[in-house]
């Protein structure tokens, strides 16, 4: 599909002395819409565009030099990446802090594509515009998250035989779901065995693929992100959560300090102060849903039983207090997730080797051995 183009001025100039042309795009599956606006605010060209990388490609040849404003979202980071290679500045607007978009009266695609258009040639910060990570990091990152995919196939699978069995008035062995394909082959009646012993089969064959993901993700971690021996350092910290970590930040110098990253993986609190009033909000639950639950479980390791002595711990269990108020050891959970957070980006930016007592021995607290 070609794009149209409805002009109102002259487009040999792209440029304007005060504020820069700019182009707001708004993404969608098969047609996107575009609106361009001069420094000065006059319309340039309105119409739509295939969501083809030929197509885009052919656009933003034509404006290039302009600014282009899109939303983050499935289609914003190879179109980011096509941007800039056809010579244009690329900003990404974080569709979260955009309300005059997701909150109109009169939302269409063409009005969201001429509000990107004003923001962006206005003010750009009012986009709170994000950076996506590298294609290369992105790539990689589609790795660990086909390994998730099939972890939830071999639950699922695993639920079935178990569900099954139990309606049927019989019993699974409690085993890992490593072993379970293997060990649950006893347990299966004769009546129901063209039922299930199929299912055993496709879950040993998932756990083939979960090992291949698994030592795909090792040798990345070794030869490519070998700085993910760092993170792992800290207990709770084991192979996927350190190389998910790294590449869900992709390049640690976008943080000018280590404290920003709690709220980029949305683990710090929401504020909504007003006068005297200052309430105690949830958390902003911002950035990559995944890397945050990953964080949460390693603080739950550390919290947890088998947990071993450390700065992490003991500031935690100081949260939790006597430990019967439920509350606080959610909110434990989520403060030792956010210390971890940006303790494992000091590692990385340093290259220092963790020390689990570094606050304790300023303290002059007890250390064990």
């Amino acid at each position: 599909m070609t794009h149209s183009t409805v002009s109102t001025a002259t487009t040999s100039t792209h440029t304007s002395v005060e504020l820069p042309t700019t182009m707001g795009l708004d993404l969608s599956d098969r047609v996107s819409h575009y609106h361009v606006q001069r420094g000065d605010g006059l319309t340039l060209a309105t119409g739509k565009v295939a969501s083809l990388r030929d197509d885009l490609a052919a656009l933003f040849e034509h404006w290039k030099g302009c600014r282009l404003v899109i939303e983050a979202g499935g289609h914003s980071p190879w179109i980011s990446r096509l941007g800039q290679e056809c010579g244009m500045e690329v900003v990404v607007a974080n569709p979260r802090r955009v309300e005059l978009i997701s909150k109109s009266d009169r939302k269409t695609d063409r009005t969201d594509a001429e509000t990107l258009a004003e923001l962006g040639r206005s003010n750009v910060r009012l986009l709170a515009p994000i950076t996506h990570r590298s294609k290369e990091a992105q790539a990689d990152l589609g790795i660990k998250r086909a390994r998730d995919a099939a972890v939830r196939v071999r639950t699922t699978l695993i639920n079935h035989v178990r569900g099954v069995l139990k309606s049927n008035g019989h019993r699974a062995p409690g085993v890992s779901p490593e072993c379970f394909g293997t060990r649950a082959a006893a347990a299966i009646p004769l009546e129901l065995a063209p039922a299930l012993n199929p299912m055993l089969r496709l879950i040993e064959q998932v756990n083939v693929q979960i090992k291949h993901f698994e030592q795909e993700m090792a040798r990345l971690s070794k030869d490519r992100y070998p700085f993910t021996q760092l993170l792992k350092q800290i207990s709770g910290i084991g192979l996927v959560v350190s190389l998910s970590y790294v590449l869900t930040l992709d390049d640690p110098k976008r943080f000018m300090r280590s404290r920003m990253v709690g709220a980029y993986v949305g683990l710090v609190p929401r504020k909504k102060s007003s006068g005297t009033r200052d309430p105690q909000m949830h958390i902003t639950k911002a950035g990559d849903g995944e890397m945050r639950r990953l964080l949460v479980l390693a603080a739950n390791h550390i919290l947890g039983r088998f947990g071993p002595d450390c700065d992490l711990r003991r500031f935690g269990l100081r949260i939790v207090g006597n430990g019967t108020d439920r509350t606080a050891k959610k909110r434990a959970r989520v403060a030792v997730a956010r210390k971890l957070a940006v303790l494992m980006h000091h590692l990385w930016t340093t290259g220092e080797v963790y020390d689990p007592f570094y606050l304790a021995k300023k303290r002059g607290e007890p250390i064990p051995g």
